[in-house]
């Protein structure tokens, strides 16, 4: 009996030592899926009409695999810009690799990158067109826990894409290089 007594003991603090850490990992939240949006303004800048500033509206889906990483995909509104004689609307989804670096309890830095599939309808004094194209994107940002599930963040994000306008003769192919730079808050909400 005296040499059962220190083994029941020690597996008994094995098993309260186990539970306890496997409950502090739970509240942790650090894996799974997450939604959120964003919102902010987006700085249309490039070689064409297209120059202007809008406003920019995100929806969010990912996965944490771990404390520092997650997958994650979008779907953005980079809403209308342009001017009276050339407008055009662009929308798109990405998919991301997301960095994360813990800082405490409540804050994290991250940065990622990543593919833009989007699509922009262009209206023109000559007609109007589509056009469906690819580019990268990468961002960095901030985010900070109110609670263990629900996250507020601020990110800037740059895209680099390229206006195919071919009604509009621009260096005489109608295509330019076109950046889009994004500035947004939002909020994650970790299950």
């Amino acid at each position: 009996m005296k040499k059962i007594l220190p083994v029941l003991a020690s597996t008994a603090a094995l098993i309260s030592f186990s539970a306890a850490a496997q409950a502090e990992n739970t509240m942790t939240n650090d894996h799974g899926f997450y939604v959120g949006g964003n919102y902010g303004y987006v700085k249309i800048d490039g070689q064409d009409s297209f120059d202007d500033h809008n406003d920019v509206k995100e929806g969010v889906i990912g996965y944490r695999l771990n404390p520092y990483l997650a997958l994650e995909g979008s779907y953005i509104d980079f809403g209308d810009y342009g001017n009276s004689l050339a407008s055009a609307s662009t929308d798109g989804y990405t998919a991301a690799l997301k960095a994360i670096l813990p800082l405490g309890d409540r804050l994290e830095l991250f940065a990622k990158g990543g593919q833009l599939w989007y699509r922009t309808d262009y209206k023109t004094a000559v007609g109007n067109n589509s056009n469906d194209d690819k580019g990268v994107f990468a961002g960095a940002g901030v985010g900070f826990k109110v609670t263990e599930n629900f996250l507020l963040n601020a990110q800037y994000t740059w895209y680099d894409t390229k206006m195919d306008a071919k009604d509009i003769e621009q260096n005489g192919t109608g295509k330019t290089n076109t950046d889009f730079k994004q500035a947004t808050v939002g909020a994650e909400y970790r299950f």
